[in-house]
């Protein structure tokens, strides 16, 4: 396995693994864990696994697989937009030619992308143009749950392409945007509401009980499936009229 920096990579050969400004190229004769104290080391972060994720390669597949014991990930390829949960003790074959990796580990979200040069998939996808307001109204999300739940992902969106961010408290991302704290979490909790019901992991119960947990699980969500990107972060300097009733 090398690592080198992105701009001094011309080819994708096999399996990368980019984080922080780092390509690791993998071999498929080795596994390769991610995690606290692993071969990608994230950070030091007691919340992590010290082993959470394994890439191998079998049966001529890459395979990502969850071996920590209470995280799960949110798999995604942004072309297809196909999406999957990574909980312990699962795989999955990569099989697409760049897929994102969001997950949660205490106050932090981190995001790893996965780059595979023979992908063994590709779908045909017909374009549609339509900007963010029109997106967010089709699949029924109010401007005011959106620029919401955008307010908590901004500081992972600023950090774009560098793996990990904290998560604001409400009460920071309600003085973001100029709203009151009640106001603020009335939207993010319909919003996870609505996503429990959609059978989204994190939003109700289970490993992530308390508020930051379900924050986190949030802006993973909200990432990973394009619901916020980097485009939006101007939005948050609109001012937005709220209505109670959304």
């Amino acid at each position: 396995m090398s690592i080198v920096d992105i701009d001094g990579i011309e080819e994708i050969s096999g399996l990368i693994v980019e984080y922080e400004g780092q390509r690791v190229s993998l071999s498929p004769d080795r596994v390769f864990d991610i995690g606290r104290d692993a071969d990608l080391c994230l950070d030091n972060n007691p919340y992590l696994h010290r082993r959470f994720l394994r890439i191998s390669f079998e049966n001529e597949f890459w395979w990502l697989a969850n071996i920590g014991t209470g995280l799960g990930a949110t798999v995604h390829d942004q072309v297809t937009g196909l999406q999957a949960w990574l909980g312990p003790s699962s795989r999955l074959p990569v099989v697409f030619n760049r897929v994102e990796v969001v997950f949660t580990a205490g106050p932090c979200d981190y995001r790893v992308t996965l780059l595979n040069d023979e992908p063994r998939w590709q779908v045909a996808i017909p374009h549609i143009d339509s900007d963010g307001d029109t997106t967010v109204r089709e699949i029924g999300w109010t401007q005011a749950q959106h620029l919401a739940v955008l307010a908590l992902a901004e500081p992972m969106l600023l950090r774009e392409g560098l793996g990990v961010a904290r998560i604001p408290t409400n009460a920071s991302a309600a003085a973001r945007i100029g709203w009151p704290v009640k106001r603020f979490e009335k939207k993010i909790d319909n919003v996870c509401s609505k996503l429990d019901k959609l059978g989204v992991e994190g939003m109700r119960g289970g490993v992530h009980t308390h508020a930051s947990g379900r924050r986190a699980c949030l802006v993973e969500w909200a990432i990973s499936t394009g619901f916020v990107s980097s485009a939006d972060l101007k939005l948050l300097n609109t001012p937005v009229t709220i209505n109670d009733k959304e």
